[in-house]
């Protein structure tokens, strides 16, 4: 039970700044700010020249709960003061990572008692016609269209920006400040809840730069954390990216959710890479901007830049499950595997529900040809997605591997990936990775360019992908590998 449970029951008394960090997981520079900007009750003993401080348990759950101040906090907190990993990426003992839990800001910790969810129909409703709206301002997006190419400013101070400085007004800070603490999350539920509160955002202020990029960015992982399939998720993504450069060019954050969906959207490495540089010089200390510059430069297969980047996005935000999973993934990969495991482990034993873990843990098993470990990490991802799909599968793999190990395996899996693959709720890609599986080349390569011709979101891991480890050699494969748009295979 954690420290905010047990005060439910009972007060108590914290006797220390240290005590008052650790009842919020924060550090205790955050804290004192906190006593400092926002009035947080603490006390300080009389006579005291040491400035010992007490405060109750209490008052703090009161501070909490109260109403959001009239100007609020800031989006994200100040890191916590210890990483979890040093630069050379020695993992410590589980214990260390207690301070690894999603962050939370105070402003979303006091929400107002009287919000509540709307229902999922009118959420998607107002959402679709914030869309529709940005799709008529942007002249529309068409889907996988390739940016033209075009030279990038590298002056932060360059370009004159319709709402560089504008300063929202209070309701749609508080929403745009709630749509971020449900983002942060992760979950199919809560970036739904986030679309929600970005909307509301816009409808609020429509000038508010920071909701487009709020918006863009649920739509860059709604197709990831939840069913939303890539063609109706990158329209989106990418028409309220471009909405919110549009209206702030200067905005770093801007820049680096247009990079995300012009990859992942448009195949455009080009445009991504230029997306991304731009974002860098202007915040060198956006840790979300190195996070995805870490991931972009990964699907490329630059593992040591990858690297590079994914640990200046940990040292600024080292509370992040997300960038802590995404570190262990390229650490599978970049010749590290046993640190790459250790890190997933211990992050899964923190954070049992956060999808992206199992994912890579699958990785993980089928590198090691571990396929009950394989099995079980792709339960939990179907599970945590919601997949019914992918559940039928992976218990038809289990059906397999019980008659006839890992070939009988993927045997059946295929099957039942057949049957959804003809009813259009499947993509080629993933037949191509069990028909490589199961070596059939041939069958791998027609699944492909299947989904080269599909545009398959898919397609972008290629490179990585250990199904396809000895297709390498083909020349076909070698060929899709660069219309794709990404790096010659050595």
């Amino acid at each position: 039970m954690s420290d905010l449970d047990e005060t439910k029951n009972s007060n108590r008394r914290l006797d220390s700044w240290k005590e008052i960090a650790a009842f919020f997981r924060r550090d205790e520079r955050t804290v004192k700010r906190w006593e400092k900007e926002r009035g947080l009750p603490v006390h300080r003993l009389q006579g005291s020249t040491t400035g010992r401080v007490y405060a109750y348990s209490d008052e703090l759950l009161h501070w909490m709960k109260s109403p959001v101040p009239a100007e609020p906090l800031a989006p994200t907190m100040e890191p916590a003061a210890v990483d979890l990993a040093s630069p050379a990426v020695e993992v410590p003992q589980t214990p260390s990572l207690r301070q690894v839990t999603p962050k939370q800001s105070s402003q979303n910790l006091r929400r107002r008692a009287s919000d509540k969810v709307r229902p999922a129909r009118r959420r998607w409703m107002i959402g679709a016609l914030v869309l529709a709206a940005l799709l008529i301002v942007t002249g529309g997006v068409l889907y996988f269209k390739r940016s033209p190419s075009r030279s990038v400013r590298q002056d932060a101070s360059a370009g004159k920006s319709p709402a560089a400085g504008h300063t929202p007004n209070a309701e749609a800070r508080d929403f745009y400040l709630k749509g971020r603490y449900e983002w942060d999350k992760r979950t199919p539920e809560s970036l739904q809840q986030a679309v929600d509160y970005f909307t509301q955002a816009i409808v609020h202020d429509p000038n508010y730069a920071q909701a487009y990029v709020g918006l863009a960015d649920c739509y860059n992982l709604l197709r990831e954390y939840s069913e939303m399939p890539p063609e109706e998720a990158y329209p989106r993504a990418l028409a309220a990216a471009k909405k919110g450069v549009e209206l702030d060019d200067s905005s770093a954050e801007a820049h680096t959710s247009l990079a995300f969906a012009t990859f992942y959207g448009s195949f455009d490495a080009a445009g991504a890479e230029r997306e991304f540089r731009r974002a860098l010089v202007l915040d060198p200390n956006d840790a979300r901007a190195h996070h995805w510059y870490a991931t972009f430069l990964f699907a490329e297969g630059h593992y040591p830049e990858a690297l590079n980047q994914i640990e200046l996005a940990q040292q600024l935000d080292p509370a992040s499950n997300a960038i802590l999973a995404d570190k262990g993934l390229i650490l599978l990969h970049a010749g590290r595997r046993e640190q790459g495991v250790a890190l997933l482990k211990q992050l899964e034993s923190i954070e049992p529900t956060f999808l992206s873990t199992y994912r890579y843990l699958q990785n993980a098993a089928l590198m090691e040809k571990d396929y009950p470990a394989y099995l079980e990490a792709a339960e939990r991802v179907a599970r945590l997605s919601h997949n019914e799909r992918k559940l039928a599968i992976v218990k038809a793999g289990e059906k397999g591997f019980a008659r006839g190990q890992g070939r009988g395996m993927f045997e059946s899996m295929l099957e039942e990936q057949k049957k959804f693959y003809a009813e259009g709720r499947l993509p080629a890609y993933d037949l191509a990775q069990t028909y490589a599986l199961l070596e059939n080349k041939p069958e791998a390569l027609a699944y492909l360019q299947r989904a080269y011709d599909h545009h398959e979101l898919g397609l972008t891991s290629i490179r990585n992908n250990v199904a396809f480890e000895e297709l390498h050699s083909d020349p076909a494969f070698r060929k899709l590998v660069t219309r794709v748009g990404l790096p010659a295979l050595p």
